[in-house]
């Protein structure tokens, strides 16, 4: 089990410039043991054996094909809204600009 001193915590704490209580040195102290021990025992399984991956389950393209399929007619599409005009939809103003 790896462990960090308070004095160690403090120390580090110091380097980075960052202001820390005497609750929070012990408190940081036993979380980076807690880290320290998380990586040890990865390293204990990645072995040169274990090949390496981006992600511990395979990925598949869950995408379709891009075909090109019939469209919908321009026309008939403009005729459903509430307004067009010169072929594009008419909407209301929203910015109060001059068009």
């Amino acid at each position: 089990m790896s462990s960090f001193s308070t004095d160690e915590v403090a120390r580090m704490a110091s380097l980075a410039r960052i202001a820390l209580s005497k609750e929070e040195i012990e408190r940081f102290a036993g979380e980076l043991a807690a880290v320290a021990d998380a990586v040890a025992r990865v390293s204990e399984v990645a072995t040169p054996e274990v090949p390496a991956t981006s992600h511990p389950i395979p990925l598949t393209n869950v995408m379709r094909e891009d075909e090109v399929v019939e469209t919908l007619d321009r026309e008939e599409f403009l005729a459903q809204a509430p307004a067009s005009e010169d072929g594009r939809f008419l909407v209301p103003q929203i910015l109060g600009e001059e068009a």
